[in-house]
């Protein structure tokens, strides 16, 4: 038997562009929605989706029945979500991952599933990816697993392809890049 998520609390954990859609797909399923960020949203953003800004991950953790991860791998999140952050879950939590298998340390997270700490989980990243054949996580019956395709639509793949054109446009002009990824310097 499946659960249903209406009713329930969904916790986004990085409410980017991509945690931002997500909050508002939440709200056709009548779900509550808190999000954690490092920077807080406007008050009009938050009304469009109905979110809630709760200012520590524990605090959202505790909250929700369904928790995602959508934040950037970066320093600071390597590993966010590890023991303690899953024992602050609810025991009935499922945890899902869609941005980077780094921000997760997968041994906590295989134990988390396997003493009940948490219910389930659904992973669309892993570190590496792909699992090694043996890998613990592969052999539990609460984990679903899948690979990083979630950009894998026609539509999708067009938008990508003229994001690139209009960025490649932009540098031959002389402009900046629509959407430059500044990396940190070493």
């Amino acid at each position: 038997m499946g659960q249903q998520v209406s009713g329930t609390t969904l916790g986004i954990v990085g409410m980017g562009r991509i945690g931002y859609e997500i909050a508002k797909r939440a709200v056709g399923f009548e779900m509550k929605v808190l999000y954690h960020n490092r920077h807080r949203k406007s008050a009009e953003e938050e009304e469009r989706v109905g979110a809630t800004y709760v200012p520590t991950l524990a605090g959202l953790l505790g909250e929700s029945d369904y928790v995602v991860l959508a934040a950037p791998a970066t320093g600071d999140t390597h590993h966010m979500m590890s023991r303690e952050q899953f024992a602050a879950m609810k025991p009935t939590g499922v945890f899902v991952n869609i941005s980077r298998g780094t921000l997760v340390d997968q041994d906590a997270l295989a134990e988390a599933l396997r003493g009940g700490v948490i219910s389930a989980a659904g992973l669309d990243v892993t570190d590496p990816e792909p699992l090694p054949r043996d890998h613990t996580l592969l052999s539990l019956p609460n984990l679903t697993l899948t690979p990083h395709t979630g950009s894998a639509t026609l539509p999708t793949r067009q938008a990508m392809v003229q994001m690139t054109v209009d960025n490649i446009k932009a540098v031959l002009q002389g402009q900046p890049m629509v959407n430059e990824v500044a990396l940190p310097s070493l």
